[in-house]
């Protein structure tokens, strides 16, 4: 196992490698040339340095809270994935207490990218990394201090459920109580920004108990995903894959009535190539339709805002007999489920809980 454990490191960290590289080295002077430009802190005109540290004082100073590291106040909690700030110090704060180092936590709500108004910009788009602003006014948060060092870092933990379903009487009992602990698993990887110092860099990997093999030093955001928000702000048809449009069988395009379609013969549905809308209208129609007495079927990943299952919901309400199968592991999706269940079980339908194996329904 821990010669697995090596290759897999060997190659994860050659990947991220080339991940950093194709952002730095193909993917911003590209977007540069077409006008959609994300600005370091050197690049930053007055002008814009005026409106990020307005921006700083007004939406993010008022929700961020520095942790001083001391015997009073120990490390916190850091969430699984979440975006924090080691920041190294020297002298005292306002309160005589001295201290070497800082954690700085990002609260989720705040947006990882931010737009500048396009007057402020030589750019039709000009974006800002939320990194980029806590660096540059991180000293704000430490009157009488000063800053020697601020670097972001990204810790991610275990997010497994250790359930034995076989052993467990009541699955979903134990799912419910492994939950709220999946975010403060034990580390496995550790994330720093590649300027980030020996000295902090050590001290964060001997507080998660990691080793050189899970520490992972990145030229750029800790967490690329959070890029994905920026496309849907940049107007630029030209730039982006044409939106795929899933077709529909011809037999349901003569009718819209889903139980006269299948009468006429069998239809096969090829997702995602053709639209899922089908499976849809057809659980909505049977909620309503006098002549279905009953519906079952197997669940397995549902999401927060499902239709699927409101049409369930809906159809257990209106008297018919509504028996669902429910997969308590899917992974990520176990306290959707729960609840969709829940709610299922409040209007009548029967649930079954239970590992269902094969995604097959």
């Amino acid at each position: 196992a821990h010669e697995v454990y090596r290759l897999v490191c060997d190659e994860t960290h050659a990947l991220v490698k080339e991940q950093y590289a194709l952002l730095n080295d193909e993917i911003l002077p590209l977007l540069a040339s077409e006008g959609i430009r994300f600005l370091r802190r050197g690049d930053w005109s007055p002008a814009q340095r005026e409106w990020i540290s307005a921006f700083f004082f007004r939406e993010v100073m008022p929700v961020i809270t520095p942790i001083g590291l001391d015997p009073s106040h120990p490390f916190p909690r850091v969430l699984n994935k979440s975006l924090n700030f080691a920041v190294e110090l020297e002298g005292r704060d306002a309160f005589g207490r001295s201290s070497d180092a800082a954690i700085v936590q990002a609260p989720r709500v705040l947006p990882r990218v931010i737009q500048l108004p396009r007057e402020l910009g030589d750019s039709e788009y000009c974006f800002v990394f939320l990194s980029s602003i806590l660096h540059e006014f991180v000293h704000e948060l430490f009157a009488g201090m000063k800053v020697l060092g601020c670097y972001q870092f990204r810790v991610t933990r275990n997010s497994n459920l250790f359930v034995d379903e076989e052993a467990v009487e009541n699955l979903r009992t134990k799912i419910q109580g492994e939950l709220p602990q999946r975010h403060f698993g034990d580390a496995v990887r550790l994330e720093v920004a590649n300027n980030c110092s020996e000295a902090m860099t050590e001290f964060l990997l001997g507080h998660f108990n990691l080793t050189e093999r899970d520490l992972y030093r990145v030229a750029g955001p800790v967490n690329l995903v959070r890029l994905m928000q920026v496309p849907d702000w940049v107007m630029r048809d030209n730039l982006k894959f044409k939106p795929f449009k899933p077709g529909t069988p011809k037999a349901l395009q003569k009718s819209s009535n889903l139980f006269e379609a299948i009468r006429g013969g069998d239809i096969l549905l090829h997702h995602p190539y053709q639209s899922f809308n089908p499976i849809i209208e057809l659980l909505e129609q049977s909620a309503t339709d006098p002549q279905v007495v009953a519906i079952k079927m197997t669940v397995y990943r549902t999401g927060t805002d499902s239709v699927l299952m409101q049409s369930l919901l809906r159809a257990a309400q209106n008297g018919k007999e509504v028996t669902v199968v429910v997969e308590l592991m899917a992974r990520f999706d176990e306290e959707a489920n729960i609840g969709w269940a829940t709610k299922l079980e409040e209007v009548g339908a029967h649930v079954i809980y239970g590992v269902v194996g094969y995604k097959v329904h």
